[in-house]
This record gives structure tokens, sequence and C-alpha cells, in this order.
């Protein structure tokens, strides 16, 4: 069943790219006279770029190599590019239709050498998208939030946090921008280090291949780091996943609460998507929490931001998510806006503190507009 759904799936995919690369593709060829050597490269280059993602997905399972690395490095920034192109054509269209009716575009840009100058302008300003994007997801922020707690634990007047989501950790994050993520996270000198899922991107073969685990033994904190499921890790096998991060240092926390030093608790639920991926489903909000001492501090992580209203209802002091990645590419955030009710950053429900990262990493293409990836350190104070 799990296949045929995955089959289905990726032919409805398949079958939109390859529609919207058409059109694409139609636009983009006007600007090479038929016959032409510029014509035969255009299509030839395109129809490279557009394969490529598609060809690195399956040199991943196949043959995993620098060829396959090649392949998903070029086919991620086409990703990405195929997107802003999108939105071009599409805005250049419109204008064009709109045209009809109210004509307002020079006679000029009809032309060929017009429609030459669009087709240049539009590949340089895409070019310039992605070096700028690529630069800016290479560089985390570290970002500070303070929250209240009004309950008193014995011993501690404060708690440090670091918490980072959506690490996507793979062939695009590898040994390099890992190092550099643990780096900045043990900077923080936090007292507990908590990951918010996606912590890998998918398969698990980049991961071992590059010995990113060997990076996240580094991680250091008083109490440990501890992490969830999220789906990315279902979607490459949640199983497969959590024993690699287990046995690099990591505590899956998975539908279950931990008590961490008779102080706090760490409450883990598994991803909201695992049972499309074999998973028989997970535990409400209520039967994990079932039995904690509400006295206590009660930190919740769910990868997805759901159930917002439930987590308040429930007693949780402080719940974090990842997920969004606050849409990425602009202006995707307005879509993820109206899925989540917080798409990133802080919000107070009742007596509940809400928090969720835009992430550290990224999925698919290597870049980021519009918004910037964080590591967070959130410092919990309690009543003296």
């Amino acid at each position: 069943m799990r296949n045929i759904q995955f089959i289905i799936f990726f032919s409805i995919v398949i079958t939109v790219f390859s529609l919207l690369s058409f059109y694409i593709y139609s636009r983009g060829v006007q600007a090479f006279p038929a016959g032409t050597s510029g014509r035969f490269w255009f299509r030839t280059v395109f129809i490279f770029l557009s394969a490529s993602y598609i060809i690195a997905r399956v040199l991943e399972r196949l043959w995993l190599s620098p060829v396959s690395d090649a392949f998903t490095w070029i086919g991620s920034f086409w990703l990405g590019a195929f997107f802003y192109f999108l939105i071009i054509v599409l805005a250049i269209d419109i204008v064009r239709l709109l045209n009809q009716v109210i004509p307002a575009i020079p006679d000029y840009f009809k032309t060929p050498a017009g429609i030459t100058i669009l087709f240049w302008s539009a590949v340089g300003l895409v070019s310039l998208l992605l070096i700028g994007g690529h630069i800016n997801a290479r560089n985390p922020r570290l970002k500070t939030v303070e929250v209240q707690i009004p309950k008193k634990v014995e011993g501690m007047n404060e708690l440090t946090i670091a918490f980072a989501s959506d690490l996507h950790l793979g062939t695009l994050i590898g040994p390099r921008r890992t190092k550099h993520l643990v780096e900045r996270i043990n900077d923080m000198k936090a007292d507990i280090i908590l990951l918010g899922g996606d912590i890998v991107d998918e398969d698990l073969a980049p991961v071992i291949r590059n010995n990113l685990g060997n990076n996240l033994e580094r991680l250091t904190s008083k109490y440990g780091v501890f992490g969830i499921t999220g789906n990315h890790e279902y979607i490459g096998g949640a199983s497969e996943a959590v024993k690699y991060l287990t046995e690099h240092g990591i505590t899956m926390v998975r539908d279950t609460s931990l008590l961490i030093d008779n102080k706090f608790y760490i409450v883990g639920r598994e991803d909201h998507d695992g049972q499309r991926f074999g998973s028989k489903g997970r535990k409400s909000v209520n039967e994990i929490m079932q039995g904690l001492n509400r006295n206590k501090p009660i930190i919740l992580l769910d990868h997805q931001p759901f159930e917002l209203d439930e987590k308040a209802r429930e007693g949780a002091d402080l719940t974090m998510s990842g997920h969004t990645h606050h849409g990425q590419l602009w202006p995707l955030n307005y879509i993820t806006k109206a899925i989540f009710e917080v798409s990133w950053g802080y919000k107070l429900k009742g007596n509940t503190h809400v928090y969720v990262s835009s992430g550290a990493g990224g999925w698919g293409p290597p870049i980021r507009i519009g918004n910037r990836p964080e590591i967070v350190k959130i410092k919990m104070r309690f009543l003296p």
C-alpha cells in the first residue's frame, strides 16, 4: 500500500513538474531563433537541468558517489531557479494579458531584441537570488528568547536551552556545515540541547558516508542532547535514522516523557505524518502527559506546530516546533502562515509559550530568501 501511494504521489509530482518546466521552456526558447546553435544549447541545458534532481534521487539510491553529489547540488539549485523562473514567466504573461486590454508595453519588447533582453534579465535576476539566498542559508543567526514560567524549581532559577530544528543533514548539509552548526550550538553553553526533528534529510546513506554523526557527538551540555522525529526521518526510514542518531549521542524522545534531574520534563512526540510512512500512529498530548507532576516545568517537542490549543489545554509550559522553514523561499511564507497558526516565532497561548523555528538547515534548494535560518537560545526563568 505504501509503495502504491508513493508511486501515485511521485507520478503526480513528475507530471506537474514536467508541465510547468515545458511552460518555462516554451517562453525561454523564444529568445533563440529557430535553427540556431543558441536554441540547440538552450534546449540541451534546460533538459539537463530539469532532469538533474530526479537523476540525483535515483543515483543516491543506486550509486552514492561524487557523481550523485554533483547531480544533487545542480538539481537542488535548479529547483530554486525553476521556482523563480516560474514566477517571472507568470508575471510577464499576466502583464502581456493586461496589455491586450490596456496597451502599455513598448513595442520594442515584442521584437527579438526585446525578448532577448527580457530573457537575460530574468537569468541575471534569478542568478543573483540564488547566490544571495545561498549565502543567507549558510549563515544561521543566533536568536535569544526569554520566557517566564510561574513555577518554582528547587536549586534552579533559570534553564538555558539550545534549540535547533530542521538540520537536514545529508549531501547538502555535509561535514563542514554540520561542524559549523555544532560549534554555533556549543557556543551557547546551554544547559540542555534540543533538536526539533528533521535532523537527517531523508536518506541516511549520505549521513553515514560523510560520518556526520562524528560531529553530532561533539554536542555538549549539562543535561545532554535530546531529539524527536520529523517527517524526513520517516520518509527515509525512522527506525534506521533513530538508531543512528542514538548511537551518536542523541536521546530520541518518542511519544514519551523524561524527567530530567528531578527538575523538569521533556515531552517528545512522534511526527504528525508518521502514519503516512508506516507508523502505527502517535499518542495524543493527553496520553503522553498523563501522570506528570504539573508542578514541574514541562517542555514539549513536536516537529510540526499543530494542535497548539491542545498543548495549552494540557498544561505544557513551553512547546517548540520547526518544520515550516517559514516558507524558505519567498513568497511561500504566505502559504505557511495560512496553514499554521504560528509559521515562525513566538506566541503565548494561555500560559503556554510557543516557539516555532524557521530551522537551521533547509530542504531542496540550498537557498533561503525572505527569512533567515536560525539556532535559538531559550532562557526559561522560574520563580525564585
